[in-house]
């Protein structure tokens, strides 16, 4: 599918929303790190803000305390989660799985 011909003031209205969800993203994954905001949180959150519902669950997991990107693919892999997942693609038990790991570690 080709995109879109947008006029000018499309395109910056455009640039300018992406540049937010990716602001609103770099500030999550910050919080993530630092432990200002829990998983559970994040998972909240991404049910009503769709620039949190398109990241990948990868970026998120790489986010946390302790995890790199080997240990978030090694959990992702056991916990039957495609490295290409987003946070709003997550089922149910994925989910409740995700949050039972990182609360128990609390």
């Amino acid at each position: 599918m080709p995109l879109p011909d947008l006029d000018p003031e499309e395109r910056r209205a455009a640039l300018a929303k992406a540049a937010e969800a990716r602001r609103i993203r770099a500030e999550l994954k910050q919080m993530l790190k630092a432990g200002e905001v829990s998983l559970r949180e994040v998972l909240d959150r991404a049910g009503s803000a769709d620039a949190l519902a398109k990241m990948r669950v990868s970026e998120v997991l790489e986010s946390m305390p302790t995890y790199g990107p080997v240990k978030a693919r090694t959990l992702m892999e056991e916990l039957d989660i495609a490295q290409s997942r987003r946070l709003r693609g997550l089922g149910p038990r994925q989910r409740e799985r995700l949050l039972e790991i990182f609360e128990a570690g609390s």
